[in-house]
């Protein structure tokens, strides 16, 4: 399996968290999960192979062209063949700049692009499909994001004020109650809620649990400190909490979970970040 990363260009940097490439070396299937990560992605599949998630009662191809909503709960997913993705990893915040419908109305669901962007995102995959360097395929994805924002119009306020309520919900201790960090911003809390859920597809709260999680991750998956310390490390009140909501995440408990297990994460906790130019790599 081959899983990099690609830094996005400057001026799509406020939006895109990074681009990534992932390719399965063999045609041989297997299983993983994916975890809540707090950020919204669009995936275009390029290779010959198919990735399936589990609705719940069976496992069900996803399309050409794939939209991430927002997860709050672990899904299942399972590669068959060879699959050849690039994949476009937004800021929390920014996904709105992409879309103009309610982003938590995609939540835990994998939506067809190709049926919502309309013929444009269909006609880039086409372009996607026709080029082999990795490199001039960002700069495609780069000119269609690019377009994209700048018909965002008045989102685009919208986003820029949620990115700064993010970045004060990371801060430990940094406000007591949402009353008081949204009265900071002359908003109330049930606005800031609604501003949240419009733009990110989660509340403030869900999205500060994910955060919070995504760290523990990390430091579960290097096994190198207690569960006690991990618990007070990432802002939890006890052991018994962290362990609760590590599990509504993943569903097991930290002591269970093994990253050896999961592939596509094991993959992605050795990625390199690449620059554009750097991406040379043509389809094999």
């Amino acid at each position: 399996m081959t899983y990099y990363e690609i830094k996005p260009g400057k001026a799509l940097q406020p939006y895109v968290k990074c681009y990534y490439v992932y390719a399965s070396s063999t045609a041989a299937a297997f299983e993983d999960t994916v975890f809540p990560s707090g950020c919204i992605e669009l995936v275009f599949n390029l290779g010959s192979g198919n990735w399936q998630t589990f609705t719940g009662e069976t496992f069900v191809t996803t399309p050409a062209i794939e939209l991430w909503g927002q997860l709050n709960r672990p899904l299942a997913i399972r590669s068959v063949g060879r699959n050849t993705m690039l994949g476009v990893r937004f800021h929390p915040h920014a996904a709105a700049s992409l879309l103009s419908d309610q982003i938590n109305s995609f939540n835990n669901q994998v939506v067809d692009y190709g049926a919502v962007g309309g013929g444009t995102v269909n006609s880039l995959h086409t372009r996607l499909l026709e080029t082999r360097l990795w490199n001039k395929r960002i700069a495609l994805v780069e000119a269609f994001l690019g377009q994209l924002i700048a018909k965002a119009g008045k989102r685009l306020n919208k986003v820029a004020v949620v990115s700064e309520l993010m970045f004060d919900l990371r801060q430990p201790g940094a406000f007591d109650t949402m009353e008081t960090l949204a009265s900071r911003y002359g908003i109330t809390a049930r606005y800031m809620q609604q501003l949240f859920l419009q733009t990110t597809g989660l509340t403030p709260k869900l999205y500060s649990q994910i955060s919070r999680f995504q760290q523990s991750l990390r430091l579960v998956g290097a096994r190198n400190t207690s569960l006690t310390s991990i618990a007070y490390e990432c802002g939890y009140s006890d052991q018994s909490h962290f362990i609760r909501e590590f599990k509504m995440f993943t569903g097991v408990t930290p002591s269970s979970y093994s990253i050896a297990n999961s592939p596509v994460t094991l993959a992605a906790s050795g990625a390199e970040l690449q620059t554009p130019e750097s991406a040379l790599l043509s389809l094999v």
